[in-house]
C-alpha cells in the first residue's frame, strides 16, 4: 500500500522560506517520478516541481530559481525547499507519486496535502 505523508507547511511572511517533506512508504522514491503540486482556492491544481529517476528536476516557470525539489534515498523522502516566498504561493501543497505498475500503466498516488500561507 502506497502512502505519502506531507509535512512542513505553515504561515510565513513574504520573502521567507519553508521546506516541505513527503515521506513515502510502499514505494521507493528513487525509482519513481515524484512531484509537488499545489492548489489555491478557486484555482486548478498545478504542477510545481517534479523529479524523475535518472533525470533532472523540472519546475513551473513561476517557481524557477526559488524552489528546489530533492530526495533523500536513505529516508525515502522527497523535499521541496521554497525560498523567496510570495503571497501568490499560498496554496495546499500535495505530494504525488507516478508509479508504473507491473502492466506498464501509470498509477497516481497523492498525499493529504499541507497548507502553505504566505502573508504579512
Amino acid at each position: 500500500q502506497v502512502q505519502l505523508a506531507e509535512s512542513g507547511g505553515g504561515l510565513v511572511q513574504p520573502g521567507g522560506s519553508l521546506r516541505l517533506s513527503c515521506a513515502a512508504s510502499g514505494i521507493i522514491v528513487s525509482n519513481n517520478a515524484m512531484g509537488w503540486y499545489r492548489q489555491a482556492p478557486g484555482k486548478q491544481r498545478e504542477l510545481v516541481a517534479v523529479i524523475i529517476s535518472g533525470g533532472s528536476p523540472n519546475y513551473a516557470d513561476s517557481v524557477k530559481g526559488r524552489f528546489t525539489i530533492s530526495r533523500d534515498n536513505a529516508e525515502n523522502t522527497v523535499y521541496l525547499q521554497m525560498n523567496s516566498l510570495k503571497t501568490e504561493d499560498t496554496a495546499v501543497y500535495l505530494c504525488n507519486a507516478d508509479v508504473v505498475n507491473r502492466w506498464g500503466r501509470h498509477d497516481a498516488y497523492w498525499g493529504q496535502g499541507t497548507q502553505v500561507t504566505v502573508s504579512s
